[in-house]
């Protein structure tokens, strides 16, 4: 009984479920499957709680045309991610290792033509809505190729691209619904800083790899200080958006997260200011990302009466 157990789990059916299951994990590592959720779950919740207040939860989730453009959005991005981790297939050996070889279980051809498709997919989803946003999209795809082809491996361009890059899905949010009040700008700019202030962690973290593969990031070109000083400086500029989206009684309880966000900038440029190591800056951009996390999930403080009211209208 045993002998026939064994034989049936070492069986090539069993072993071709284990390849697909291996080969799905290294897709997901690719393309980064949290990441993407984390951003439909934002572009959602920006929709309900900044972009349009006034609509009833059934009107924004039921909203096909929403739906097809977030849909897009997360095709674009995975392609975005695949065709990212293709240029520095070499850089993430030296950078991450152990990410590495989970990437590489699927091969780079095959990598390739599920970019191709994705891209496909996601400018046909935004056709659906419109051949405008068709357009963004496929001009969407243009920008991430070039950036990770090109501007990444330049100090200024690939800070700025990278950070535009990460804005770019909810300005199509924001064109969607025509929204153009002063807090939504002031809501990017501070996004916008604190994307910045992502992307020089993340290249002290990864600055072994950029130097191996000639990346003229900020911290290989102007070295380790300089950028310590430029984040320093970028975590200053926040506290202006922060001042005024405080002025505006419409962000409700998220004031808190800002109150929340000065005592960890605070801890953050503690740390930054001591760290010297890879495990220090992977320690600081995991800060990062939790500030973007929580930051996504405080929109629904904005306006608590949207999650007890609304699920409760007859209208839902």
């Amino acid at each position: 009984m045993d002998l026939l157990k064994m034989s049936e789990e070492n069986s090539p059916k069993k072993k071709k479920e284990y390849s697909f299951f291996f080969k799905f994990l290294s897709m997901f590592s690719v393309v980064r499957g949290y990441n993407i959720f984390i951003i439909i779950l934002a572009q959602y919740l920006a929709a309900i709680f900044i972009f349009s207040p006034d609509k009833s939860l059934k009107e924004i989730l039921f909203n096909l045309d929403l739906y097809f453009i977030v849909l897009a959005t997360a095709c674009v991005i995975a392609a975005g991610y695949i065709i990212n981790n293709f240029y520095d297939a070499e850089k993430d050996l030296i950078n991450k290792p152990i990410k590495s070889k989970i990437d590489s279980i699927v091969g780079q051809k095959t990598k390739l033509k599920i970019y191709f498709l994705l891209n496909f997919i996601g400018v046909g989803f935004a056709f659906l809505v419109s051949w405008r946003a068709a357009l963004f999209f496929s001009v969407y795809i243009f920008l991430i190729w070039i950036y990770c082809h090109k501007l990444k491996k330049h100090p200024l361009t690939g800070l700025f691209s990278a950070a535009i890059l990460a804005l770019l899905p909810f300005f199509a949010i924001f064109i969607y619904y025509r929204n153009f009040s002063t807090i939504i700008f002031t809501h990017a700019a501070f996004l916008f800083f604190v994307l910045m202030i992502r992307g020089l962690t993340k290249d002290l973290e990864n600055i072994k790899g950029d130097i191996a593969q000639d990346y003229q990031t900020i911290p290989v070109k102007y070295g380790e200080y300089f950028t310590k000083l430029l984040i320093t400086i970028l975590v200053v500029f926040t506290i202006d958006p922060i001042y005024f989206i405080w002025k505006y009684p419409e962000i409700g309880m998220m004031k808190y997260y800002f109150y929340f966000i000065g005592i960890v900038f605070s801890f953050f440029l503690f740390l930054l200011w001591k760290a010297n190591s890879k495990k220090d800056y992977v320690i600081l951009h995991n800060i990062i990302k939790l500030i973007i996390v929580i930051g996504v999930l405080s929109l629904m403080l904005i306006d608590t009466s949207v999650i007890i009211q609304r699920i409760l209208n007859t209208r839902i």
